[in-house]
């Protein structure tokens, strides 16, 4: 298992040390952009970690919420993108079709170079999935021992604490592993 941590614009410091990729929120709707993702994603490249970018996702124009994204989020060749698909502080969530359809886009929008994941929690694949399509990968969020989520899925990332900050761990065997399947090499 790889150890990584995922940020937002409440850690613009955060610390590298023992990490392997850093996922960074980069978007949300379509009026929000993180302030911090450049400067927090040269501090995980020039850590060796693998990066990846997350967009939280709103009900409705879905088709501009994936061109906002991609247009918005710092990324590069072969950082992964991710899709943070969850309850809104309205309280509201896209429909499973939408999620469907902004992975969609998203691969679309960017198909070279690029794994596309889906994050949500256990509730959400248990209660609001209908499909299981998660892209190219799962990062399911479980607060329960690392590595061991309590799903029957393929994934390849387990959101296990959020204390201190959100920790998690990458089912893969090594780095390079990881890096070879994020395309970055």
């Amino acid at each position: 298992m790889l150890h990584g941590v995922d940020v937002s614009s409440y850690q613009p410091t955060y610390s590298t040390k023992g990490q392997d990729f850093v996922f960074i929120k980069a978007t949300e709707g379509r009026s929000y952009i993180n302030p911090h993702q450049g400067a927090q994603a040269s501090r995980a490249r020039e850590a060796g970690c693998v990066v990846g970018f997350y967009h939280f996702l709103w009900p409705g124009n879905i088709a501009a919420q994936a061109r906002y994204f991609v247009e918005k989020c710092a990324s590069r060749l072969g950082d992964i993108l991710i899709v943070d698909w969850e309850r809104t502080s309205a309280g509201t969530y896209a429909s499973n079709a939408q999620k469907d359809q902004f992975i969609r886009e998203v691969k679309a929008l960017r198909p070279d170079r690029h794994q596309v994941l889906l994050y949500c929690n256990r509730d959400f694949w248990l209660n609001h999935d209908t499909t299981s399509y998660a892209g190219d990968g799962l990062w399911i969020a479980d607060y329960v021992k690392a590595g061991h989520p309590r799903i029957k899925a393929k994934w390849r990332f387990h959101q296990y604490t959020d204390n201190p900050l959100d920790k998690n761990v990458g089912q893969f065997s090594s780095k390079a592993a990881l890096k070879k399947w994020a395309n970055e090499e």
